[in-house]
């Protein structure tokens, strides 16, 4: 089993993309041919002509919640900052906290709108495991209507330390976009436009979608030296009957199953545990590593990940760790954009 120093690498901090590019699938692809061992540079636009008729294209439409909060604590007027994470079935809220001087249980957060107005007081209560808290929001809202009014885009820190701009509650999200619950974009799903969309189906490709929301442990280091040590985390995600047929005579008719996206690729395979895909809803906790074997993914569309991460691990395991340590080194050779703003890669 390989160690964790193995998925480590130094990226130059410029390369590390701030913002989108202006039309989502002008963003480059690097296109990394497993068999033939070899590595070209297209765009995102271009894939009608990479793919081919029969091929089915399989996205993940979680829709981002605007799950970061900010506020202030009501005993000391100091910063809060949060991430909502889930809400239990009982009202309560998991979320991690941040604030300059020690939280208590029983203390209570003013929160604030986007334009710093108050908005509702959150009750902390008990502090779980890994910094999670639990609260209680004061209001008869529902949660996510709740969030839309007064959270902000959850960005990852790495653009622009996490503070969003009005522009980003478009960009980080993807146009297909429909069951809300991830505190995290799946972001090789942003580089679709409505117009590459129509292209691919005129060229025969099928689109089709599942679900995965995007837990915020999905891009957390892991802190493992060996990787066999690591404790994955649980997503709630979904494939349905009607996929499992669409993928099923894709491949009956010599197409290939192209998961965009690492969430996408959980999902699939997740599904396809026993050896057959089936219908499947629930958590997942898998964990893709060496020597996993793939029975449900053809082909990989997916960003450039972080170092040290379970992302990075999953790429590596499909794609085989020779290749894509040269696919990463070429990516920053002609200085790709990286990370979840960044450009993508496409592994046949």
């Amino acid at each position: 089993m390989p160690e964790l120093d193995q998925y480590d690498y130094s990226l130059p901090k410029e390369l590390i993309a701030q913002f989108p590019v202006e039309n989502r699938a002008d963003a480059r692809l690097l296109v990394v041919e497993r068999e033939q061992q070899r590595i070209e540079h297209w765009h995102v636009r271009d894939l009608p002509e990479i793919l081919s008729a029969g091929d089915c294209i399989v996205l993940n439409d979680t829709r981002v919640i605007p799950a970061r909060l900010v506020g202030r604590r009501t005993s000391t007027g100091g910063r809060w900052q949060g991430l909502f994470l889930e809400e239990a079935e009982n009202g309560l809220w998991k979320l991690l906290c941040k604030s300059r001087g020690r939280l208590w249980p029983g203390e209570t957060i003013q929160l604030e709108d986007r334009d710093t107005r108050p908005a509702v007081q959150l009750h902390l209560g008990a502090r779980l495991d890994e910094g999670i808290w639990v609260a209680r929001p004061e209001t008869d809202v529902e949660t996510i209507p709740l969030l839309e009014r007064i959270g902000r885009v959850p960005l990852p820190p790495y653009i622009r330390g996490g503070e969003m701009v009005d522009a980003d509650r478009e960009a980080y999200q993807t146009i297909f976009a429909a069951h809300p619950g991830s505190v995290a974009a799946p972001t090789a799903g942003l580089h679709f436009s409505e117009l590459l969309l129509k292209k691919l189906s005129q060229r025969g490709i099928d689109v089709c979608h599942v679900t995965l929301h995007v837990g915020w442990d999905t891009f957390r280091p892991i802190r493992a030296k060996r990787l066999e040590d690591h404790s994955m985390h649980q997503e709630w995600g979904s494939c349905s009957v009607d996929l499992v047929r669409r993928l099923q005579a894709a491949r009956a008719g010599g197409g290939r199953i192209v998961a965009v996206g690492t969430t996408s690729v959980r999902v699939l395979e997740t599904a396809a545990r026993s050896g057959e895909l089936l219908p499947w809803q629930g958590m997942t906790d898998l964990f893709i590593r060496p020597p996993h074997k793939f029975s449900a993914v053809d082909a990989l569309m997916t960003n450039f990940h972080l170092p040290r991460t379970s992302l990075l691990v999953l790429v590596r395991t499909f794609g085989g760790d020779e290749l894509m340590q040269q696919a990463y080194a070429a990516a920053i050779g002609e200085k790709y954009r990286f990370y979840s703003y960044g450009d993508t890669m496409l592994v046949l």
